[in-house]
């Protein structure tokens, strides 16, 4: 990694309701952190990368492969807010570049994360009206517009987004369901984002909103008090592990090692 550059903060809980220990599960021979850590340390945009955790095993666990890590509060709502401390942690102890201005909170369960979305998150701070900025990709199945686990993302002509939610936005008007697609694009949330420091730090500050409480979107929170998020497109699927069911159906369909964005 380069000297300077964006600062690439991966939030890791041990504590997990669907699946405790997440970050530590083995993926043939290697922790889901140990391969989000890899493939992040890969991105050209990126002059650091470390995990941000509230549990000593994670901690150790990182620094033994030679990662960087930061144990921050248990208290913490979100992994937003544990990018905050982690970015403050990194400025006091003097570890981060005084250039730096741009943090990317990268998934901690996405082990075939592939790097070139996080510099396509990082691309979009080239307009200087960006403050915080995600990624969306197509969505091309009923099924997956279907889904509320599934966020949808609309966005203005300037890829400025004007609503998330887990409903079908927009809904078609004297049109079958079935034929929705074929008639309008729509696009799936990629839970990646970017944040100058300032914004940040200011985003943190907020309360929780309405809109955020009824979907349980935290992003919506930063739109209901006049943030702008802009969108960049993707054509690359993320693959998250949320169950140990999600991981055994990925061991029995291919190896990790085969992924494409493994290398």
């Amino acid at each position: 990694m380069s000297s300077s550059g964006a600062i690439g903060i991966i939030p890791a809980r041990f504590a997990s309701t669907r699946f405790p220990g997440k970050p530590l599960a083995m993926i043939s021979g290697k922790t889901m952190i140990q391969r989000v850590y890899e493939q992040a340390a890969k991105a050209r945009s990126l002059g650091c990368v470390a995990v941000a955790t509230d549990d000593r095993r994670i901690f150790d666990h990182v620094t033994g492969f030679g990662g960087r890590a930061l144990m921050t509060s248990p208290l913490h709502q979100s992994g937003t807010d544990r990018c905050q401390e982690a970015v403050k942690i990194l400025r006091e102890s003097g570890m981060m570049d005084p250039g730096s201005g741009i943090v990317i909170n990268i998934q901690g369960d996405e082990p075939f994360l592939d790097p070139g979305q996080i510099d396509r998150v990082a691309s979009l701070f080239d307009r200087h009206e960006v403050n915080i900025a995600t990624l969306a990709c197509r969505i091309h199945c009923s099924e997956d517009l279907e889904n509320p686990n599934i966020v949808k993302v609309v966005f203005d002509k300037n890829f400025k987004v004007l609503v998330f939610s887990r409903a079908v936005i927009p809904y078609q008007r004297n049109v079958a369901s079935g034929n929705w697609l074929d008639r309008h694009p729509y696009y799936k949330h990629i839970g990646l984002y970017g944040f100058r420091l300032t914004a940040l730090q200011q985003i943190t500050a907020l309360v929780a909103s309405p809109l955020e409480m009824a979907e349980s979107l935290e992003q919506l929170r930063w739109l209901e008090n006049g943030w702008n998020i802009y969108i960049g497109i993707t054509d690359t699927e993320s693959v998250a592990i949320d169950t140990p069911e999600d991981l055994s159906k990925l061991s029995n369909t291919q190896g990790p090692d085969d992924h494409p964005y493994v290398i």
